[in-house]
C-alpha cells in the first residue's frame, strides 16, 4: 500500500497553518478547536437557546457549525400514552422529516451579533434524501436566507436504528435523488457532511462493509463536491471493520476499518473526500487500546489534511458538556504531529469552510429572486 511522505505532508500543512495565522491575525490563537459537527436541536427539535450556545464556545471554541435534526420523532398516543418521547429509541413511533428546521436556524444565527455570526456556519438539514424535489428545498433555503448557509447537513442514507423508522421511502445511495442533491452542492459550493453507516449492525468479521462499494461509487461520480464523511463511517453498534489473518495470508483478507479509510484517502478520484472523527461512540473504537490510539494516530500524520475534529453534540447544557467529547482524544491528539493536531482540530476548518462562504455568497448573488 503507497503511503504518502509523512515530512513532506506535514511540510505543507505546517505552510497552511502559518498562513492561516497571519490572515487571521488579531484573533485568538489558543481555541481548541473548531467543531465540524454540532446539532443545536434534538428529534424534538427543542435545544440550547444560541445565545447560551454562544457563552457555551467561549475561549474554548473557535468556530461551529450549526444545524438540528431533520427527523423528527412522532408522538404517538397510542404507542407511548402521555409518555412524551424525546429520542427515536423511546418510541416505536415513526420519525419523519421536518423541513421548518431550517428556517428555525436561520432565524436563530440571524439574532446574533455579526460577531457572533462569524463563528458559526450554519447547514441545511430539513430534506429528505429519498426525495426527488430535495435540491429544490435546498435551492429555495439559500435564496430565503440569502447570507446565512454553509452547507448541507448532517443528513443520513444509512443509520442503523433510525433508517427503517423514518416515515415514507427509505433513503439509498443508489437512488438518484442523492445525485441531484450533491451535484447542486457542487454548484452553489455547499460542503456536504453525509452519515452513512459503512456496514449493517452487528456486521461479521472479514467480511466487506455492505455500503462500501455503494458509497465509493456515489462519492466518485461528484468529484466537484465536499464532502465529509461523518464518523469515519461507524456508529453505536456499527463496529469498525475487523480482519482476520495477515496481509500476507492471501487476497480473501478484507482490510480493516482504517485500512480501508486509508485506501480511500490515497484514491486520486476521492481528493474531495474527508473524514470527521466527531461523536463520542466513535471515539470509544479509536481509544480502547494502545493499539487502537497508535493506529489511528499513524492514520491521522498520514493525512493530516483530510480529517476534521467535532464533538456530534445535541443541545449542550453546559461547555463541560461541550468539551467532554473533545477530551477523550487526548491521548491521540498527544502522539500526533502539532501541525497535525492543528490541521485536524482547527486547519481543516477553516479552509472548507472559508472556501463554502465565499463560494455560497457569490452562488446567492447570481440566483438572487
Amino acid at each position: 500500500m503507497a503511503m504518502k511522505p509523512i515530512g513532506v505532508t506535514l511540510i505543507a500543512v505546517t505552510a497552511l497553518w502559518l498562513s492561516c495565522s497571519v490572515a487571521h491575525a488579531g484573533k485568538a490563537p489558543d481555541y481548541l478547536f473548531n467543531d465540524s459537527h454540532f446539532h443545536l436541536t434534538n428529534y424534538v427539535q427543542e435545544g440550547t437557546d444560541i445565545h447560551a450556545f454562544m457563552k457555551i464556545m467561549g475561549d474554548a471554541i473557535g468556530r461551529s457549525t450549526l444545524f438540528g435534526i431533520p427527523l423528527q420523532q412522532t408522538w404517538s398516543h397510542g404507542n407511548s400514552g402521555d409518555f412524551a418521547p424525546s429520542y427515536y429509541l423511546q418510541s416505536d413511533a415513526p420519525l419523519y422529516y421536518y423541513s421548518f428546521t431550517d428556517a428555525h436556524i436561520a432565524m436563530a444565527y440571524r439574532s446574533l451579533r455579526p460577531e457572533e455570526q462569524r463563528r458559526l456556519d450554519p447547514m441545511i438539514t430539513g430534506f429528505n434524501p429519498a426525495d426527488m424535489y430535495a435540491a429544490d428545498h435546498i435551492r429555495r433555503v439559500l435564496q430565503t436566507f440569502p447570507g446565512v448557509f454553509s452547507g448541507i447537513g448532517e443528513f443520513s442514507i444509512h443509520k442503523e436504528f433510525v433508517s427503517g423508522k423514518v416515515a415514507g421511502e427509505t433513503a439509498s445511495l443508489t437512488n438518484p435523488a442523492l445525485d441531484r442533491i450533491l451535484d447542486f452542492a457542487a454548484e452553489a459550493g455547499l460542503v456536504v457532511i453525509l452519515h452513512c453507516d459503512i456496514d449493517m449492525p452487528f456486521a461479521k468479521s472479514n467480511q466487506e462493509p455492505v455500503y462500501l462499494r455503494q458509497a465509493i461509487e456515489v462519492i466518485g461520480r461528484h468529484t466537484q463536491t465536499t464532502i465529509i464523511w461523518a464518523h469515519m463511517g461507524l456508529g453505536r453498534v456499527v463496529h469498525p471493520v475487523q480482519s482476520q489473518g495477515t496481509v500476507e495470508a492471501g487476497a480473501g483478507r478484507v482490510p480493516n476499518q482504517l485500512e480501508i479509510i486509508e485506501r480511500l484517502l490515497e484514491t486520486p478520484q476521492l481528493r474531495h473526500l474527508y473524514f470527521d472523527i466527531s461523536w463520542d461512540e466513535v471515539a470509544k473504537y479509536a481509544v480502547r487500546s494502545s493499539e487502537t490510539k497508535q493506529a489511528t494516530a499513524r492514520l491521522l500524520d498520514r493525512y493530516p489534511d483530510r480529517f476534521l475534529f467535532g464533538t456530534d453534540n445535541v443541545a449542550p447544557p453546559d461547555q463541560a458538556a461541550q468539551l467532554r467529547v473533545f477530551h477523550l482524544w487526548d491521548d491521540i491528539f498527544a502522539q500526533v504531529a502539532p501541525a497535525t493536531s492543528l490541521a485536524v482540530r482547527r486547519g481543516n476548518y477553516e479552509r472548507l469552510f472559508d472556501a463554502a462562504r465565499e463560494k455560497v455568497r457569490a452562488w446567492e448573488k447570481r440566483n438572487a429572486k
